[in-house]
């Protein structure tokens, strides 16, 4: 992941980068969470629990992500 930023960073080419965490952030939780349902068989509570956040934080993050 550092190496994909560095090559972004890299890439800008003198222009001004997009803010990263939030770039980051979008390019990784929403396969982290695709990943928690999997493992858990759907199971939001279950999931919500493995990712260390809220069931109604899981599920705006659903809603956000567009999944399910």
């Amino acid at each position: 992941m550092i190496r994909t930023v560095e090559r972004y960073l890299d890439g800008l080419d003198g222009a001004a980068p997009e803010a990263l965490h939030p770039l980051v952030m979008r390019a990784v939780e929403g396969p982290l969470i695709r990943l928690a349902l999997d493992r858990c068989a759907g199971n939001c509570t279950a999931a919500a629990a493995l990712l260390g956040i809220t069931r109604n934080t899981l599920y705006k993050k659903l809603l956000d992500y567009g999944i399910r």
